[in-house]
């Protein structure tokens, strides 16, 4: 009979410690690269499933520094609005208060009143910036039948930017006038938006937040690899999303292969993430096939239950490794799919050589993630649900299936994931800080102050289910 190989998932190592110079985890760096061109500040991925990921919870991880995948169980129009409501413009304000300046004071006035605000900026019939009236300019005023245009500041006096301008150059321009709001106006006087102190003010609160070249949150979608994947791929690039994911159960398939490559083909400078798979043949079809990252892991999420169903799996330490040796040849990062369940699980599977991790359970009971919030002899619990549970299973099929052909497939699905509930936990941002300080110490006991010289400098030995035991936390010990 063949020798039978030993494969293992996280709870089966540990990282050893070695001699450090980090005196704090504050000095490390956990930036990383999500696909060959788009990078990231933390190595998270919120998982594309629909207890999980939607444009609320993906707004709150991206000014977290890492990315959320809109989950795809919707319709093509639908998902491409949680795509659209995430790439919105945070910080420019693009509908701006505006008013003629052939207006009255009192009609001004009432204006500021019914807007809560304490400025308009002044245009004339084409849009362009004549001026900006503020309460500075009302008080006192008695006549409340004169013009805008005689109590405004007017245009010459006025500093402004260019349309694209960033919020750090913004905030270099309104200190150095020492303004509250910088109009921006194109080449032909336009007025195209306008930053203000208050939006520079929490784009400093929000240091870790990463977004695009034009100063948009980063966001990702998934497709599947059947049925109108390619329409619902075009729609949601249109939408703004900078990455795509075909995910599927089985990456290794046909059809994963086939979808990537007709998707890359049409789209061939969209990001494109293909998986899952669990072995270094799987990994180099896709990279073939033009995916930019390979997402590993077949069986190691929480809610699945693929490896107890089908029988088939790889542990996800081991399935990370031999995917990473792959990819690493042509230069395309891994994602660590599943099996994430503390924060030291994330050390070892960038320890690993995995670029990232995708997270599900952990975010699932988030107060972002938009699961259902139900309330257990009196404490809070949000829905969790597999990808390929029973209630995911038919819906999908109800929207990709005829009519006709609906209830014999529905009658013979056979679920490879399951639906639980998990503890509420509070805010992304709190379940985030815990991660990713988890993570920063586990570097610091590695002397990596980086990703890579985490990789490098890893060693993993292999423990008993008795030292598995030892290291856990136990009351009075």
């Amino acid at each position: 009979m063949r020798e039978i190989p030993l494969a293992l998932t996280y709870d089966d190592v540990l990282l050893v410690p070695r001699r450090s110079s980090i005196a704090s985890r504050r000095d490390v760096d956990p930036t990383t690269r999500l696909t060959r061109r788009l990078r990231l500040r933390i190595p998270i991925v919120s998982a594309n499933m629909d207890t999980v990921t939607d444009a609320r919870l993906a707004v709150a991880l991206a000014h977290e520094g890492g990315i959320g995948i809109i989950h795809r169980f919707m319709t093509i129009e639908e998902e491409a609005a949680e795509v659209a409501h995430v790439k919105r413009p945070e910080d420019v304000v693009r509908e701006v208060h505006t008013i003629g300046p052939e207006r009255t004071i009192s009609e001004a006035s009432t204006q500021m009143a019914r807007s809560g605000v304490s400025s308009l900026l002044v245009i004339d019939r084409d849009g362009a910036l004549v001026g900006i009236l503020t309460t500075r300019d009302l008080l006192f005023e008695e006549n409340l039948e004169r013009k805008v245009r005689e109590r405004m500041t007017p245009r010459g006096e006025l500093v402004t930017g260019p349309p694209g301008t960033s919020l750090e150059d913004a905030r270099r321009i309104l200190h150095e006038h020492r303004l509250e709001k910088l109009p921006l106006v194109d080449g032909e006087g336009r007025l195209r938006g306008l930053i203000t102190s208050r939006d520079v003010l929490r784009q400093a609160r929000l240091p870790r937040t990463v977004r695009d070249e034009r100063g948009r949150l980063l966001v990702g979608a998934a497709i599947g690899a059947v049925g109108d994947y390619v329409e619902r791929a075009v729609a949601l690039v249109e939408a703004g999303a900078d990455v795509l994911v075909v995910d599927i159960a089985h990456g290794h398939a046909e059809h994963a292969i086939r979808a990537t490559r007709e998707v890359k083909q049409r789209l061939p400078s969209v990001e494109l993430v293909a998986g899952n798979v669990a072995t270094a043949e799987g990994t180099r079809d896709l990279i073939e096939a033009g995916a930019d990252a390979i997402k590993v892991g077949v069986g190691p999420g929480a809610a699945c239950s693929t490896r107890v169903v089908a029988g088939v799996g790889v542990p996800q330490l081991t399935a990370v490794m031999e995917c990473v040796e792959e990819a690493d040849r042509q230069g395309v990062p891994v994602i660590a799919d599943g099996g994430i369940r503390q924060a030291g699980d994330i050390a070892k599977a960038l320890a690993a050589g995995a670029a990232t991790v995708m997270i599900g359970s952990l975010l699932a009971g988030t107060e972002e993630s938009p699961g259902m919030t139900v309330v257990r002899n009196g404490a809070r619990y949000k829905v969790y649900r597999g990808s390929a549970s029973s209630a995911v299973a038919i819906d999908r099929m109800r929207r990709e299936r005829p009519e006709e052909q609906f209830d014999e497939l529905a009658a013979g699905v056979v679920p490879e994931g399951v639906e639980f509930v998990v503890p509420h936990k509070g805010t992304l941002g709190e379940v985030v800080h815990q991660l990713v300080g988890g993570l920063r110490s586990g570097m610091s006991y590695l002397n990596a102050r980086t990703l890579g010289e985490l990789r490098a400098n890893a060693g993993f030995l292999r423990i008993t289910e008795a030292g598995w035991r030892e290291s856990l936390p136990l009351p009075g010990d």
